[in-house]
């Protein structure tokens, strides 16, 4: 983990500052901004935020006196390691800003350096830092990929759950089942509700809830080992990139940097977009404040682009000022769709542009285009692209026809088309409605049904199935059908383990819906059979429409659902992996036998 390369002094200097002074040093910081995290929460959770801040008591003062030594002392025995020459720097930079602008000035009447909200988010800021330069070798000896995936999502959880239960984050005092659904619903990108958001969250829930929303639609793991890998220097070795590779679905291990950069980089401009699309089109006689369009257009654009269906509006979508306002739905579902459609093929349309644009200008200045590359857009892009486009365009088609005489009766051609293609795409796990969900015809029910067990993408913001399993298992149908011995697609032949998967997880969430869907109708059988189905779906899908019982629904069935919803947005196969040891590969084989299938 540690370079033994100094510029001077001897081999014995080396082991002496890395291997005691270095980790020591490195766990007191830890601990230090971990207590002062949770010291900033209560105060936060439960009295004024104004004392957050070091200017009303000389005990912040001290602990960011503290903070700046540890900081310059790190600095100082990374010195003479070629290493950490940029862990010298950055650590100077935070231990000098820290000293002079919080320590020294802090009885100067500055704004912006007596600000709650700012040393609250250089207190978290710090704290993440901190966590993320933490070599994750030694908790891979421990848990496997699928293990430190499942435990890091169930710590999100938790987490998001006690913070939802401080005082200061409602209007009025919720169970801790309650708050434990809302945490899950939000980590797990739902969207599903117990409590109304707009009305039961004060300002801090709803930001909590953004937050919650956020790192669960890109990931925990994402952001620790993005910050992990810009501010840990040369310590990022081989074998934690292997580990990342595994989480992120990277074949190339070298590449891992530049997959996480893009994956943030990704998010937060299609956020961005988003935002200023909805902050344009919003009706202004509706929403007369810019403060009210802002945090509108924000707070929307991230639950769509992370499929999480939370809305700070009581109605939601159906809300009369956003569902007449046609621009707003078709932004919300472009939205839905990329963050749905899997940050593979983000980056690989990435690729597929750049490699375009790149073109376009040797044409202009050299007369000739760059060298052709192959395949650019690759086989499992092609896939998922075609079989979205499938869905949305079947799903619209059928939602125009079954709801023209039911929730759409009424409107005019475009208003129909426009709730037509936001009921399609919503399905994909988003979880917003833009037409009452009690007043839909049966046979759009089971439509939203199927949309939803299918759900967004692999590697992707949202649940269920996935569109490649989906597509494989019509694939393999049609190939039995034609009597080939291969799955062929675009000139290139699936491998047997992809059609094994695909089958194993289709199989098990059938088994799982239908064990789910029946012990709830046990626990709630005045609630209906078919609206529990969809409400189960709908969680294991991590959708989040409703049928309107989620919040009448007993706490067995909260319980359930919080499962179903956690095993969604884990995914069948990785819990799996997480659960099941390790067995040894057999190195023989019994004879085969034919089994009468008809």
């Amino acid at each position: 983990m540690y370079s033994n390369k100094p510029f001077f002094g001897s081999r014995n200097r080396s082991k002496l500052i890395n291997r005691t002074i270095r980790p020591i040093v490195d766990y007191l910081l830890l601990f230090a901004l971990l207590f002062m995290v949770i010291k900033t929460v209560m105060v936060i959770g439960f009295g004024r935020i104004s004392e957050v801040t070091p200017s009303n008591t000389k005990y912040y003062q001290w602990l960011f006196t503290l903070i700046a030594m540890i900081y310059l002392l790190r600095s100082v025995i990374c010195i003479g390691f070629k290493s950490y020459k940029s862990d010298f720097f950055i650590f100077l930079s935070i231990g000098l800003l820290i000293l002079f602008s919080l320590t020294l000035n802090v009885d100067r009447n500055v704004a912006w350096l007596n600000n709650h909200y700012f040393y609250a988010l250089l207190i978290l800021g710090l704290f993440v830092f901190e966590f993320s330069r933490f070599d994750i070798r030694n908790i891979a000896l421990v848990l496997n990929p699928a293990q430190l995936f499942m435990f890091s999502f169930g710590f999100l959880i938790i987490t998001g759950a006690a913070l939802l239960e401080l005082p200061n984050a409602t209007t009025a005092p919720i169970t801790f089942v309650d708050a434990l659904f809302t945490s899950t619903s939000a980590i797990c990108v739902t969207g599903l509700i117990v409590v109304d958001t707009a009305t039961q969250f004060t300002a801090l829930g709803k930001s909590i809830i953004l937050m919650l929303i956020q790192i669960g639609g890109i990931g925990i793991m994402t952001f620790t080992s993005f910050f992990g890998f810009f501010f840990k220097g040369g310590s990022s070795s081989f074998s934690e990139r292997l580990v990342l590779s595994d989480l992120f679905s990277e074949n190339n291990v070298s590449e891992i940097r530049k997959t996480l950069t893009k994956v943030i980089f990704i998010t937060l401009l299609f956020e961005a977009i988003g935002a200023i699309f909805l902050f344009l089109n919003l009706d202004r006689e509706y929403f007369t404040s810019i403060s009210d369009r802002i945090k509108f257009s924000v707070f929307h654009s991230v639950s769509a682009f992370c499929n999480a269906g939370f809305s700070i509006l009581t109605d939601g979508i159906t809300d009369y000022r956003v569902s007449r306002t046609y621009p707003v739905l078709y932004t919300l579902s472009f939205l839905i769709i990329l963050g749905g459609i899997g940050f593979p093929i983000l980056l690989n349309l990435y690729t597929f542009i750049k490699y375009k644009f790149l073109s376009l200008l040797s044409v202009l200045r050299y007369g000739r285009r760059k060298d052709y590359i192959p395949m650019m857009i690759n086989v499992n892009s092609r896939l998922v692209i075609y079989t979205t486009f499938f869905l949305i365009v079947v799903g619209t088609v059928f939602f125009f026809l079954f709801e023209n005489s039911h929730t759409l009766k009424g409107m005019d051609l475009a208003g129909k088309i426009a709730h037509s293609f936001f009921g399609s795409v919503t399905p994909r796990t988003a979880g917003y409605n833009s037409v009452v969900m009690g007043q839909l015809s049966v046979a759009t029910i089971v439509l939203t049904i199927f949309l939803m067990w299918v759900g967004a993408s692999p590697v992707s913001t949202g649940g269920g199935i996935k569109t490649s399993t989906f597509a494989i298992a019509v694939l393999n149908a049609l190939r039995i059908a034609r009597v080939k011995k291969h799955i062929e697609f675009h000139k290139r032949e699936f491998h047997e383990r992809s059609v094994d998967r695909a089958f194993a997880i289709i199989i098990l969430s059938i088994v799982i819906l239908g064990c789910a869907s029946l012990i709830m109708y046990l626990i709630e059988p005045d609630k209906g059979p078919l609206k529990i189905l969809f409400e189960c779906v709908s969680a294991f899908g991590t959708v989040g429409l409703s049928m309107g019982i989620t919040p009448f629904l007993t706490n067995s069935s909260k319980f359930l659902l919080i499962l179903l919803m956690f095993m969604g947005r884990m995914g069948i196969l990785t819990l799996l992996f997480a659960m099941i040891r390790k067995t040894r590969t057999s190195v023989y084989r019994y004879p085969k036998e034919n089994i009468v299938i008809t």
